[in-house]
């Protein structure tokens, strides 16, 4: 039992958790607690290990400062494909979290932001997954700050830390695999348990994410263990990387042997948390050098990704929602128009993109057994530029998040569909409508990096309406299961495009529609020699 500082008294926000009770802060109308853990810290015997409950504390713990991020790699612009570009601005809003050797393991917490603390209040809770490549990430981003969310939109508003990278994702030996999603199921579990202490109804969580938290979301409608621990779901941009046993073993295998390690609990446990990330150069010379093995993977900045492993997650979730896996949670899915473009601005590929690296990437990533023919007439007016933007686009997230839209249809769900079609005004406009722009429109908070690269200077009041319809989008669906706009169907394909006048039409990516509409998002696998 953890010993806290004796209960005092205080104006400040109270409740009582599973755990003990915790003091939070009044802050712009609402009560704000940070740095709950919702789990032990996955450090010493429990490291690589799935997640124990969080031990229980006597008095009344403070509750003031976001957890540590998880251990992570230094993210660089080119890494950040699945979640807002750089760089990690510290800890937000609230004070910054102490990193002594106490504290430092204390990765597993979760935020909350409520209007009110009163169990009778019985309000729908939005729960956040970050993205981040599955690889970097943490809840304390300024732009995940939920203020707005919880203010605007009259709801509880979670968010959480989960572990991430070789800690979260890779397939290790003697470990169980998607400790990252499992992190997830037990914030869930958490949510389920306590969250009527703060006003949140526990029969109306929703969970939302963007990008690697999509991916998430996706794992979450999948895993049978997390059945029952919410009610609706916001896929944002969903990655279509899902790994194979395979796959993921022998990425595993190549990045611990970049560090002389085998790819053992054992042998990774000897190399310190917040240490192990620096393997970050281990990984980048892993990707260049097994395109063989690891085909489209070995081209991503990325990899780590869910694990198809038939335990926590039996099938794909596409396969899953086919199924009717999830027929019984509602459902919004949707993309950015532009997706891959921040990658290729971000990583200096402008005006640099020829034809014979555009008919590499139509040939690696596109559908079908001629993809770059079917692409060049589909597209026939399309730069190289363009038709290399086109096709990750398409095969890294807005076909992957089409296809689970329509697999929620087949299985018997519901499903709304919507395109962010609005362009960022920074960057000279150069951006477009691209990925993580529907983070920033969602939180409404525009002072930070992010803010500041999709906006410029002058974007705030022309971003401001649009954002303000999305929030209430998105906080109206918690709350009733209807975003204002109709179901999607594969007949008439009604879409929302989220612009400055938002509207509802067919689906606009009819093209890219087409080229994947026999395509089987399954289970990344591992190139053998006979497979070439």
């Amino acid at each position: 039992m953890t010993a806290v500082e004796p209960r005092t008294a205080t104006d400040e926000p109270e409740a009582g958790t599973t755990t003990g009770r915790i003091r939070g802060r009044h802050e712009g109308g609402l009560a704000v607690f940070r740095g709950i853990p919702f789990a032990e810290p996955p450090v010493g015997p429990d490291r690589f290990m799935a997640p124990r409950p969080a031990r229980t504390w006597d008095g009344v713990r403070e509750a003031f400062a976001f957890g540590p991020p998880p251990p992570q790699e230094i993210p660089v612009p080119e890494t950040f494909a699945f979640g807002p570009p750089p760089p990690h601005e510290s800890h937000g809003s609230g004070d910054a979290a102490p990193t002594d050797d106490r504290t430092d393991g204390d990765w597993l917490t979760v935020n909350v932001w409520t209007p009110g603390v009163d169990p009778a209040a019985a309000r729908p809770v939005i729960v956040w997954i970050y993205g981040g490549a599955y690889k970097v990430g943490s809840s304390d981003e300024p732009y995940y700050d939920a203020h707005r969310i919880a203010g605007d939109g009259d709801v509880v508003t979670v968010t959480f830390n989960h572990r991430v990278g070789i800690e979260g994702f890779a397939q290790i030996d003697g470990a169980p695999a998607n400790r990252g999603v499992l992190d997830q199921i037990a914030a869930l579990e958490w949510v389920r348990d306590n969250i009527a202490a703060f006003g949140g109804d526990p029969a109306q969580v929703t969970v939302v994410g963007e990008s690697a938290g999509a991916g998430a979301v996706a794992c979450l409608l999948t895993a049978p263990a997390a059945r029952g621990l919410f009610h609706r779901a916001i896929v944002q941009s969903l990655p279509g990387t899902f790994f194979s046993p395979e796959l993921a073993e022998d990425v595993t295998a190549a990045i611990a042997a970049e560090m002389g390690l085998r790819p053992t609990v054992a042998d990774l446990s000897g190399v310190a948390p917040r240490v192990l990330p620096a393997a970050g150069a281990a990984v980048s010379r892993a990707l260049r050098s097994h395109q063989d093995r690891w085909g489209a993977v070995a081209l991503t900045p990325t990899p780590f990704s869910p694990v198809v492993d038939g335990d926590v997650l039996p099938v794909t979730p596409w396969r899953a929602l086919a199924d009717g896996a999830a027929r019984d949670v509602d459902l919004i899915v949707g993309h950015t128009r532009d997706e891959y473009r921040l990658f290729v601005a971000t990583s200096e590929l402008v005006g640099q993109i020829d034809d014979a690296r555009a008919a590499e990437a139509l040939r690696v990533f596109g559908p079908g057994p001629d993809p770059e023919r079917a692409y060049r007439e589909a597209f026939p007016d399309a730069s190289p530029e363009r038709l290399f933007e086109l096709v990750q686009s398409d095969w890294l997230m807005r076909m992957p998040s089409l296809h689970l839209a329509e697999a929620q249809v087949r299985g018997g769900g519901r499903a709304h569909m919507y395109e962010v079609t609005w362009s960022a005004p920074g960057n000279g406009g150069a951006l477009g409508a691209c990925h993580g722009l529907d983070v920033l429109l969602l939180f409404g908070v525009y002072d930070t990096d992010l803010g500041r690269l999709f906006l410029g200077p002058d974007g705030v009041p022309e971003a401001e309406r649009l954002s303000a319809h999305v929030r209430r989008a998105w906080t109206d669906f918690a709350a009733t299961g209807d975003p204002g706009w109709p179901a999607y169907d594969t007949e008439q394909r009604l879409t929302r495009l989220l612009d400055t006048e938002p509207r509802t039409s067919a689906y606009p990516e009819e093209a890219s529609r087409r080229l994947w509409r026999d395509h089987v998002f399954a289970p990344l696998p591992l190139v053998r020699d006979r497979d070439r």
